[in-house]
């Protein structure tokens, strides 16, 4: 669709009463409100859309759809899109509206259950909740429910391929059966074929286990998820064994964050500085070729005073080196899980207001809206991979590196 920058009221006009549409006052709103969005991006790109001009700073880049409920009724609204930058109007919609009607829909059915009251009767105020019934809970969770339900089970065909996923887990409370238990939040995230990161899943289940991972991969799979060429993930046995079953031929990137955890921890303490400098100099070099010598040369060096680090760094070789086999533009991006913690960061906090969830429903309403959100600014925002990479990262064999060197497929790992 392509919103311009004027409107030709009578023709419209004309056009809405010819078609009798009982929709006109909602129809009228939705074009006008088009408009003066269409036309504020011109402003900030200096010049109207498909004008040549010399003051020109920006371009547009198609629009982005997004649904806004008013009295009039819901409104389809196009939101231009930029090719540098993003515009948001901010003046009409708010950011993270799902989100935080999640949160406060999750903490009143707490409150309703009769979970913590005193708590929450200040986490209510302080949301600026004094009076809610079970019917307005009730109707709150309806609502928010079908929207997240839509964002879990939307198709993954058309985005593909999902050249780089990473995946991670967390750890909420929830209460069952009359006591409080924990279960996992399954998170699942992707680069798209236009260089967008996207939330491509979420799976709550009792364990992280073989089988919860195993379900969760199907599901991707079954929803679109094609074309991976790698999957980053911290080294969890379930985890892995669910890629190597569910995505044949993508290779297996262990986090270098975790891992690096995993070797402090049979490091002594005095000499994990020197260490950690030792594996911070394999990931400093300028080339896959430099890197895997590197490695070597680390390797040799820790036999001498660390045998058994040298072997837990030797047995991780494949695991923690298959980035190699991609472009230099990307190792950054795909070497660690970094990006899934920080949005686990951000689910945190919105989950750590409630603090125990009265049922699994409820994590699945608020982590749902929370990702929801985190997607839609990931929509608007610059590209987080180019194009150009992507295609040279597609066309990288995974089943087995050149010159016969190491097999990409998912190895062995340690925990």
């Amino acid at each position: 669709m392509t919103v311009t920058g004027s409107i030709d009221p009578a023709r419209l006009l004309e056009e809405q009463l010819a078609q009798a549409s009982p929709d006109l006052l909602r129809e009228l709103l939705q074009a006008f409100v088009n408009t003066l969005m269409s036309a504020e991006a011109d402003a900030v790109c200096g010049a109207a859309y498909g004008q040549s001009s010399p003051e020109r700073v920006n371009r547009r880049n198609g629009y982005r759809a997004r649904e806004f409920d008013t009295r009039a009724g819901t409104l389809e609204l196009q939101i231009p899109k930029l090719r540098q930058g993003t515009y948001f109007p901010e003046w009409l919609l708010e950011r993270r509206k799902r989100a935080e009607r999640a949160l406060t829909s999750v903490v009143a059915t707490c409150y309703l259950l009769g979970l913590s009251t005193r708590r929450m009767d200040k986490l209510l105020a302080s949301l600026g909740i004094t009076t809610l019934s079970k019917s307005q809970v009730s109707e709150m969770a309806k609502e928010l429910d079908s929207h997240v339900e839509e964002f879990r089970t939307r198709s993954l065909t058309d985005a593909g391929p999902f050249t780089f996923i990473a995946a991670d887990a967390l750890v909420l409370k929830v209460r069952e059966g009359g006591r409080v238990v924990g279960v996992h939040a399954l998170v699942a995230t992707g680069v798209n074929n236009n260089g967008h990161r996207e939330i491509l899943g979420l799976h709550v289940t009792t364990s992280e286990d073989g089988a919860g991972w195993l379900a969760f991969f199907r599901d991707l799979v079954a929803r679109g998820l094609s074309g991976v060429k790698l999957v980053t993930s911290d080294a969890h046995a379930g985890l892995v064994a669910a890629i190597g079953a569910t995505l044949g031929g993508a290779a297996w990137q262990r986090c270098r964050t975790h891992y690096a955890a995993n070797l402090m921890s049979i490091t002594p303490k005095t000499l994990w500085p020197w260490v950690k400098a030792l594996l911070h100099s394999i990931y400093d070099q300028p080339d896959a070729d430099a890197v895997h010598a590197q490695f070597d040369r680390v390797v040799d060096a820790l036999h001498e005073k660390l045998p058994t680090v040298a072997e837990h760094l030797e047995e991780a070789r494949a695991d923690i080196l298959a980035f190699t086999a991609f472009p230099k533009e990307v190792w950054r991006q795909i070497w660690p899980n970094n990006p899934n913690e920080r949005l686990n960061r951000e689910i945190r906090r919105r989950t750590d207001v409630v603090g125990i969830f009265p049922d699994r429903s409820s994590i699945i309403r608020l982590v749902g809206a929370v990702l929801a959100e985190q997607h839609d600014e990931w929509a608007e925002g610059r590209r987080y991979l180019g194009l150009d990479v992507l295609a040279r990262a597609q066309a990288v064999n995974t089943s087995t590196r050149e010159e016969g060197t190491d097999d990409l497929t998912l190895p062995r790992h340690r925990t």
